[in-house]
Protein backbone atom coordinates (compact mmCIF):
# COMPACT_ATOMS: atom_id res chain seq x y z
CA UNK A 1 0.00 0.00 0.00
CA UNK A 2 1.67 3.47 -0.65
CA UNK A 3 1.74 5.88 1.89
CA UNK A 4 -0.78 8.65 2.23
CA UNK A 5 -0.28 12.11 2.94
CA UNK A 6 -1.68 13.41 6.74
CA UNK A 7 -3.95 16.46 5.97
CA UNK A 8 -3.18 20.19 6.63
CA UNK A 9 -4.27 20.92 10.26
CA UNK A 10 -8.09 21.93 9.74
CA UNK A 11 -7.88 19.90 5.95
CA UNK A 12 -9.28 17.06 7.19
CA UNK A 13 -12.27 15.35 5.62
CA UNK A 14 -15.59 15.81 7.96
CA UNK A 15 -17.47 12.78 8.37
CA UNK A 16 -19.98 12.50 10.17
CA UNK A 17 -24.06 10.17 9.98
CA UNK A 18 -27.24 11.47 11.43
CA UNK A 19 -30.19 9.97 11.69
CA UNK A 20 -32.45 10.52 8.22
CA UNK A 21 -35.10 12.66 9.89
CA UNK A 22 -35.58 16.77 9.06
CA UNK A 23 -35.18 17.24 12.62
CA UNK A 24 -31.47 17.11 12.17
CA UNK A 25 -31.13 19.73 9.35
CA UNK A 26 -30.12 21.82 11.70
CA UNK A 27 -27.12 19.47 13.31
CA UNK A 28 -26.25 18.99 9.61
CA UNK A 29 -26.04 22.83 8.70
CA UNK A 30 -24.47 23.53 11.77
CA UNK A 31 -21.55 20.69 11.78
CA UNK A 32 -21.31 21.58 7.94
CA UNK A 33 -20.66 25.60 8.84
CA UNK A 34 -18.25 25.08 11.82
CA UNK A 35 -15.82 22.49 9.62
CA UNK A 36 -15.90 24.83 6.57
CA UNK A 37 -15.10 27.61 9.39
CA UNK A 38 -12.01 25.54 10.31
CA UNK A 39 -11.25 25.88 6.60
CA UNK A 40 -11.43 29.58 6.39
CA UNK A 41 -12.99 29.67 3.02
CA UNK A 42 -14.57 32.33 1.78
CA UNK A 43 -18.47 33.25 3.60
CA UNK A 44 -20.42 33.25 0.31
CA UNK A 45 -18.20 30.09 -0.93
CA UNK A 46 -19.24 28.71 2.81
CA UNK A 47 -22.67 29.70 2.70
CA UNK A 48 -23.22 28.08 -0.92
CA UNK A 49 -21.90 25.04 0.58
CA UNK A 50 -24.29 25.16 3.33
CA UNK A 51 -27.54 25.78 1.40
CA UNK A 52 -26.64 23.20 -1.24
CA UNK A 53 -25.95 20.46 1.55
CA UNK A 54 -28.83 21.22 3.15
CA UNK A 55 -31.19 20.56 -0.17
CA UNK A 56 -29.25 17.38 -0.40
CA UNK A 57 -30.11 16.10 2.83
CA UNK A 58 -33.79 17.72 2.56
CA UNK A 59 -33.89 15.36 -0.16
CA UNK A 60 -32.30 12.05 1.27
CA UNK A 61 -34.81 12.40 4.00
CA UNK A 62 -38.01 13.39 2.15
CA UNK A 63 -37.71 11.25 -1.42
CA UNK A 64 -36.31 7.91 -1.24
CA UNK A 65 -38.63 6.04 1.32
CA UNK A 66 -36.36 6.42 4.02
CA UNK A 67 -37.05 3.80 6.98
CA UNK A 68 -37.30 5.00 10.72
CA UNK A 69 -34.03 3.82 11.87
CA UNK A 70 -32.21 4.83 8.87
CA UNK A 71 -29.13 6.96 8.55
CA UNK A 72 -27.67 9.40 6.22
CA UNK A 73 -23.94 9.58 5.88
CA UNK A 74 -22.31 13.17 4.94
CA UNK A 75 -18.78 13.52 4.16
CA UNK A 76 -17.17 16.94 3.49
CA UNK A 77 -13.65 17.42 1.95
CA UNK A 78 -11.46 19.51 -0.21
CA UNK A 79 -10.11 17.92 -3.33
CA UNK A 80 -7.98 19.78 -6.21
CA UNK A 81 -9.18 23.38 -5.33
CA UNK A 82 -12.59 21.97 -4.45
CA UNK A 83 -14.71 21.86 -1.83
CA UNK A 84 -16.84 18.15 -2.19
CA UNK A 85 -19.59 17.19 -0.40
CA UNK A 86 -21.52 13.62 -0.82
CA UNK A 87 -25.01 12.56 0.77
CA UNK A 88 -25.21 8.79 0.84
CA UNK A 89 -28.68 7.13 2.15
CA UNK A 90 -30.28 3.86 2.01
CA UNK A 91 -32.47 4.45 -1.00
CA UNK A 92 -31.09 2.80 -4.47
CA UNK A 93 -33.76 5.53 -6.26
CA UNK A 94 -31.73 8.49 -7.82
CA UNK A 95 -32.77 11.75 -7.31
CA UNK A 96 -34.47 13.62 -10.25
CA UNK A 97 -34.90 17.13 -11.45
CA UNK A 98 -38.43 18.20 -11.31
CA UNK A 99 -40.25 20.69 -13.23
CA UNK A 100 -42.57 22.70 -10.42
CA UNK A 101 -45.20 25.43 -10.59
CA UNK A 102 -44.05 28.86 -9.51
CA UNK A 103 -46.20 28.39 -6.44
CA UNK A 104 -45.06 25.08 -5.37
CA UNK A 105 -43.71 25.33 -2.03
CA UNK A 106 -41.15 22.34 -2.80
CA UNK A 107 -39.50 20.25 -5.41
CA UNK A 108 -36.73 22.94 -6.25
CA UNK A 109 -33.72 21.14 -3.98
CA UNK A 110 -31.83 19.44 -7.36
CA UNK A 111 -32.10 22.85 -9.41
CA UNK A 112 -30.56 25.29 -6.26
CA UNK A 113 -27.35 22.68 -6.30
CA UNK A 114 -27.41 22.85 -9.76
CA UNK A 115 -26.99 26.60 -9.42
CA UNK A 116 -24.76 26.75 -6.29
CA UNK A 117 -22.35 24.13 -7.51
CA UNK A 118 -20.13 23.73 -10.62
CA UNK A 119 -20.96 20.10 -10.73
CA UNK A 120 -23.56 17.63 -9.26
CA UNK A 121 -23.83 14.03 -9.69
CA UNK A 122 -24.67 10.21 -8.39
CA UNK A 123 -22.41 7.47 -7.41
CA UNK A 124 -22.53 3.97 -5.90
CA UNK A 125 -23.20 3.69 -2.41
CA UNK A 126 -19.11 2.32 -0.70
CA UNK A 127 -19.06 -1.40 -1.17
CA UNK A 128 -21.19 -3.73 1.15
CA UNK A 129 -23.87 -0.51 1.78
CA UNK A 130 -26.98 -0.16 0.27
CA UNK A 131 -28.08 2.97 -1.36
CA UNK A 132 -26.22 5.64 -3.24
CA UNK A 133 -24.03 8.80 -3.03
CA UNK A 134 -25.33 12.22 -4.38
CA UNK A 135 -22.27 14.68 -4.72
CA UNK A 136 -21.76 18.41 -5.03
CA UNK A 137 -18.35 20.29 -5.78
CA UNK A 138 -17.49 24.09 -5.24
CA UNK A 139 -14.56 25.21 -6.66
CA UNK A 140 -12.60 27.57 -4.32
CA UNK A 141 -12.18 30.72 -5.94
CA UNK A 142 -8.46 31.80 -7.06
CA UNK A 143 -7.13 35.14 -6.49
CA UNK A 144 -6.92 37.41 -9.67
CA UNK A 145 -3.78 37.85 -11.69
CA UNK A 146 -1.46 40.11 -9.57
CA UNK A 147 -2.67 39.90 -6.84
CA UNK A 148 -0.80 38.66 -3.73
Amino acid sequence: MAPTRPHPPGDSPLRFTVPAHASRAAQVRRRVTEHLARLALPEDLSDSVVLATDELFANAVTHTGIRVHDTVTLTVELIRGAVRVMVADPSPVPPLPRTVDDGAESGRGLAIVSVLADAWGIAPAEPGKPGKRVWFTLARPTAPEGTP
